[in-house]
Order: structure tokens, then C-alpha cells, then sequence
């Protein structure tokens, strides 16, 4: 990011208040234009893509690596600008290895599959990505997206690529998405994106490694140098994070979040090392990434805001769910059922207490697997 953008992020940012200049430059669930370290994936993806400079459908291709490698970042950012050089340019493309301008027509559409859970969801995204015309989401039924999507297919001079992300995160799998776009298969291309590869996959595929510490530090600090204070962080604490996330960008985000929130509670000026040990110990062993806890239905945001802000975590399950139901609109009965639910989910981590109850049951809590810290303050701002 060049130094007319910073500028323009930090005059565009609402209820910065000194320490904490641009919290979306923190939060992990926000990728940069430009991802940092990791140039080599970018021009992996770029030449799995390669055909589409020339107006030709791409092979499919699969993105796999682990939790916090950056995959999201790099398929966020590929796409923005591909639609912006291919799909929405009038003008030539000229490349490196052309001698003469060749016109090269795209689309490019990125699916979060996390929010899309339902095929109206998977319609609708692809159709706000690919169509010139507003998509309503009141008033149409999923078949009627579907058609939509098959005439703005249709009407495209050169190949739509929808990039499916997260989708090791849910039940969905690749045959499940093949199927939704079964209509327009002649016209689409996939990018499909997870964890772990893809079981039967047999087209292209490009692992992207975990950072390494140095790219992580550079990373760190990059995201720091815009969205804190100036001097706000020392190298010696962005290595230290980087260290401690063992390659884990959403990890190492995280920690940076929360130390700059425990610094700032204190209107401290500088991150001190009390701050990096409370962002650090804020995010679990086992972390889950904030994107997928921020992308839950409200009243589960709710439920899991009010658990952290009654301590819910430290007691029973059962009076946990009390004591939220007091501080809102839900019966105990709901509330635990949603704490069950979450821990189903792999949100919270249900744990045993020591103690027995009177009728000698042991008793359970629930623990969070995901940043505390960050989605506190992400929640409560969403709430303003």
C-alpha cells in the first residue's frame, strides 16, 4: 500500500482515537489489496489462471494450505483486481510476454462459503460479482436467481471464474457446488479453497505453505504501520508474535489486535509486553478464525458477546445460560441449547469441572476457541 492510500484510510476511518488509528488494518478477517509474503502463490494462481488473459476458461483449480497461510487474502485480492484489469476494462491488455495488445474478457466472482449457506446464497453472491444490475434479495426465489445467472453467463464474451472459499468449514463439497452451477458448467471455471486437498480432485492444484517468520514480521508490521500509532509497535514484539503463531497469519493478527486493545484500555502509548501476553493469551491453542465467529446469525454473536461479558465461561453451562438469559430477550433453555450447538459446531469447547454437583454429576463449562479480545470489540462496535 503506497503512502496516498495510507492517508486516505486514516482520513476515511471513523472513531479513530490515537492508539488504535484503522482497526479493520487489524482485524484478521480483513485482507490487504496487496497481500504481504506471498508473491510466489500469487503468481502460482496467476498462471493456473493463465488462460483467461487470452478469453479462454481456465482449467479448474484447487487452493489448499493451512489455517491462516493466507489463501483468503490471496483469492480476495486476485479477484478484485483480475475484474478490474479483465472484466470491467474496455481497454487492451498488454502483457509481458505479448508483443501486441490482446483484449481479454473476464469475470471473476469470489464465494465466501461460510455466508453462503443455501444455493440462493451461492446465486446471489456470484450474480453481485458478475452482473451490472443491483441483485435483490427480497422478492426472488432461488430458481429465478438461477436463471439470472445462467443469461449473465451467457451473455459474458469471455470465461466466469467463481472462487469458492472456506469450504473445509462446511458441509458443502465440491460435487455440491458443481451441481448448483451445473447450468453454466460449459461457461464457468472453479477455484476451489481449503484446508486440506481435495479427496477425488483431478485438476489443477496449488498448496500454498504456512508464512514463514520473517514474512510473518513483515506482515506484522506492515498492518501496524497503518492501523496504529506511529512507534505503537517494536520490532522485537512483532518477532515475538510471529514466533509464538508459528506461521499462523490470523493468529499473529490476532495477538496484535488484542495487545493493541489491552494498550489502549490503559492509554498507554506504546504496546508494552503486559499487552503482548494479553493478545497472546487471548487467542487459544486450537483458534478458530474470526471471520467464521463473526459470520454466525446475531443472536448467536449475542449469546457468545454476553457469555464473555458475565464470565460465562468459568461456570456451568447452566448457569452460564442464566445469566445470559437475564441480560437478554432469550429463555435460559434457548441459550443453552445455543451453547450446545456452538460447541457442536466447534466454536466452544466443552470442558469438566472438578467439582461435583450435589447429586454427583460433574458439571461442564464451555470455552471459547476463537479471540476473545478481538471479537469483543469487533461486536460491540457492530452493535453502535
Amino acid at each position: 500500500m503506497d503512502l496516498s492510500e495510507r492517508i486516505a484510510r486514516r482520513m476515511e476511518t471513523p472513531g479513530g482515537d490515537g492508539f488504535i488509528v484503522d482497526e479493520s488494518a487489524l482485524n484478521p478477517a480483513v485482507h490487504l489489496p496487496e497481500p504481504v509474503g506471498r508473491g510466489s502463490v500469487l503468481e502460482q494462481v496467476l498462471d493456473a489462471l493463465g488462460p483467461v488473459f487470452d478469453g479462454e476458461s481456465p482449467e479448474d483449480v484447487a487452493v489448499y494450505g493451512p489455517s491462516g497461510a493466507g489463501k483468503s487474502a490471496v483469492l480476495t485480492a486476485l479477484c478484485s483486481q483480475l475484474n478490474e484489469s479483465l472484466g470491467r476494462n474496455e481497454d487492451a491488455i498488454w502483457t509481458s510476454t505479448r508483443g501486441t495488445a490482446a483484449v481479454a474478457r473476464a469475470q471473476f466472482a469470489y464465494v465466501d462459503a461460510r455466508r453462503a449457506d443455501s444455493d440462493f446464497q451461492y446465486y446471489h453472491a456470484i450474480l453481485e460479482s458478475i452482473s451490472p444490475n443491483p441483485v435483490p434479495r427480497r422478492g426472488v426465489g432461488t430458481d429465478e436467481l438461477r436463471e439470472r445467472l445462467d443469461d449473465a453467463v451467457a451473455e459474458r464474451a469471455g470465461a466466469v471464474v467463481v472462487a469458492v472459499d472456506h469450504l473445509s468449514e462446511t458441509d458443502d463439497d465440491v460435487a455440491h457446488v458443481r451441481s448448483l452451477l451445473e447450468p453454466v458448467a460449459a461457461g464457468t471455471s472453479l477455484v476451489m479453497v481449503a484446508e486440506e486437498p481435495l479427496p477425488e480432485w483431478s485438476g489443477r492444484t496449488v498448496k500454498v505453505p504456512s508464512y514463514r517468520p520473517h514474512a510473518l514480521v513483515d506482515l506484522l508490521t506492515e498492518r501496524a504501520s497503518y492501523g496504529l500509532s506511529s512507534g505503537a509497535v517494536s520490532h522485537d514484539q512483532a518477532r515475538r508474535i510471529a514466533d509464538w503463531a508459528d506461521g499462523d497469519a490470523h493468529d499473529a493478527l490476532a495477538a496484535l489486535f488484542g495487545a493493541a486493545i489491552s494498550a489502549q484500555r490503559d492509554d498507554a502509548g506504546r504496546l508494552r509486553e503486559s499487552d503482548v501476553d494479553a493478545g497472546i493469551d487471548a487467542v487459544p491453542d486450537d483458534c478458530v478464525q474470526i471471520g467464521r465467529v463473526l459470520s454466525l446469525p446475531e443472536n448467536r454473536r449475542t449469546v457468545l458477546a454476553e457469555l464473555l461479558a458475565t464470565d460465562g465461561h468459568r461456570q456451568p453451562i447452566s448457569d452460564a445460560a442464566a445469566a445470559v438469559g437475564e441480560r437478554t430477550d432469550l429463555s435460559p433453555s434457548t441459550v443453552q441449547r445455543y451453547l450446545y450447538e456452538l460447541a457442536e459446531d466447534g466454536l466452544l469447547t466443552r470442558e469438566a469441572i472438578e467439582d461435583r454437583d450435589s447429586n454427583g454429576r460433574q458439571p461442564t463449562r464451555v470455552r471459547p476457541r476463537f479471540p476473545t479480545l478481538v471479537f469483543e470489540r469487533l461486536e460491540r462496535r457492530a452493535r453502535l
